[in-house]
């Protein structure tokens, strides 16, 4: 007994000052990781010196030796347990805190976690089932006939799961991204699955997207490499009009709109070009801009378009619309003889 009291003794001491004392260390650091590593320590150390204590103590029993053998047997699959369990969790914690110092690695979150724990828990039923005997042979090639089946079965799921690996490797696209697809969907992204992607129309309605579907599109993300983009915005005035009157208030217009429009940005300074030029009944221009966002383009061309047309209205500047002259021939019949 004294043996066994000892033992308790000294599993206790470990954990209250062993703790302690790496916890004090872990104050001097700026990192709060070691901080959670030692807090792991600390969940795993009670259960490790429970079984370590229970096993000492019942091999200092005179008991059967067959019991022994099955008892150790059972404490080594509780210690192996133990560690694949709490070197998993090590390894999620040290994975997330590399995915989180960086934004593009966000839509990896849920799935490394996961990858982990099935890495994890394969590797423990491997061991559980190879320490209990159990010839791993057998096991594989009935996995292997099985998965033939499956893979039949589940044809259509496995191939958007693939998709779903290669758009979460590749990232073309984001959560948030505003996207639009060869089959002219578009809208932003809520969410990545593993087996569909979620795009918010906006009209505010939810399309679903088969990630083998998404993965063969042909994508435009109006959102990369950043979401501001240049707006360009077509203006036609009579051949009346003088090319550096309307290039200036052009200018001027979309300048002054900038401090007033949500979106417009004032910088890159806004610039116009006399293109497409020479029309059939105007001289035609091309405002161009820079907006925050793809959707800001609504707004501001909205704002621009009335700010010009009371522009030219108050300097007298046309704006033509298309007209044809129609010049009608009349033929006189031949005199009789």
């Amino acid at each position: 007994m004294v043996e066994i009291a000892s033992l308790v003794v000294v599993a206790l001491l470990i954990r209250k000052f062993g703790i302690a004392w790496l916890r004090r260390l872990t104050r001097k650091t700026a990192t709060d990781l070691d901080d959670e590593l030692v807090s792991l320590l600390d969940q795993a150390l009670l259960p490790a010196l429970a079984v370590g204590v229970v096993a000492t103590c019942l091999n200092l029993f005179p008991l059967p030796p067959k019991f022994l053998l099955v008892a150790n047997r059972i404490f080594f699959l509780s210690v192996l347990g133990l560690s694949l369990y709490y070197g998993m969790q090590v390894l999620i914690l040290i994975a997330n805190r590399w995915l989180e110092r960086k934004a593009m690695n966000a839509q990896w979150r849920d799935a490394v976690p996961f990858t982990v724990r099935i890495v994890f828990a394969s590797l423990g039923t491997m061991l559980l089932l190879d320490n209990l005997g159990i010839s791993l042979t057998a096991v594989w090639t009935t996995l292997g006939v099985g998965s033939v089946a499956v893979a039949l079965a589940l044809q259509d799921t496995l191939t958007n799961f693939f998709a779903g690996v290669y758009i979460h490797l590749d990232s073309p696209v984001r959560v948030g991204d505003y996207v639009k697809l060869d089959d002219q969907h578009e809208g932003f992204v809520v969410s990545l699955g593993w087996r569909s992607t979620h795009i918010r129309t906006l009209p505010n309605n939810i399309i679903v997207v088969p990630n083998s579907k998404l993965a063969s599109s042909v994508i435009t993300n109006y959102s990369m490499p950043e979401p501001a983009m240049s707006l360009l915005i077509p203006i036609g005035v009579s051949y009346d009009s003088d090319p550096e009157v309307i290039e200036k208030i052009l200018v001027e217009e979309a300048l002054e709109a900038a401090a007033r429009i949500d979106g417009l940005m004032a910088e890159p300074k806004p610039f116009v070009r006399f293109i497409p030029g020479f029309g059939d009944s105007s001289l035609n221009f091309t405002l161009i801009c820079r907006v925050n966002t793809f959707v800001d383009q609504y707004l501001v061309q909205h704002e621009l378009r009335k700010r010009i047309f009371a522009r030219f209205r108050r300097d007298g500047i046309e704006i033509p619309f298309p007209q044809r002259d129609i010049h009608i021939r009349t033929q006189q019949a031949p005199a009789a003889s």
